[in-house]
């Protein structure tokens, strides 16, 4: 029951984020979600395939949850419960240093900052490495087949939207600025 309890409060602490800044952005006349919206061909692809992922991992980590299913020893749990409650904090923490500049998808049509600040500067993606820390986690606190499937087509599908989507994006839209950046910063962790 404790990991039911402490997988569901990670993940309300999550997508609680998610949509409290979605709201927030909304009210300010932001369009938060921009997946799919506005691209064409591989990048389209990629972000509505990544946004599939992500309703089907959130799925499964729920029905995992929710009928405890796990076949990992405890120990391997609790390593699970501290990587989602990392990912948790991390996502957060990204979400608040991005202020209104944060966005689920790139747009073209909405203007927004270079952020290199706070947790910036040490991941060019803290919110990517906070999402999957929650899904690593989740997926070591109630491992299963279906959910370790899950995880790992979300994480590639994370993956490739940053490499193939938003790197490009952030390569045309600021030039000089984010290759500077990009030469500092690793990914995911870490500084070069």
């Amino acid at each position: 029951m404790k990991f039911q309890i402490t997988g569901i409060v990670i993940l309300l602490i999550f997508y609680g984020c998610y949509f409290i800044k979605m709201i927030s952005q909304s009210q300010k006349g932001i369009r938060t979600d921009q997946i799919g919206k506005g691209k064409e061909g591989a990048a389209k692809t990629i972000e509505l395939v990544m946004k599939g992922s992500a309703y089907l991992v959130f799925a499964a980590e729920l029905f995992s949850i929710l009928f405890h299913v796990c076949l990992l020893p405890t120990p391997m749990r609790l390593v699970g419960a501290a990587a989602g409650a990392a990912g948790a904090a991390i996502f957060v923490v990204s979400v608040l240093t991005m202020q209104d500049s944060w966005r689920a998808g790139v747009s073209k049509t909405e203007e927004t900052a270079l952020v290199t600040n706070g947790i910036y500067q040490i991941s060019r993606n803290p919110a990517f490495l906070g999402f999957d820390l929650v899904h690593i986690g989740i997926g070591l606190m109630f491992f299963n087949w279906g959910l370790f499937a899950a995880v790992l087509f979300a994480g590639v599908m994370l993956h490739l939207q940053i490499v193939y989507v938003e790197e490009a994006f952030l390569t045309e839209a600021f030039g000089q600025e984010y290759l500077e950046y990009k030469k500092k910063v690793c990914r995911y962790l870490g500084r070069k």
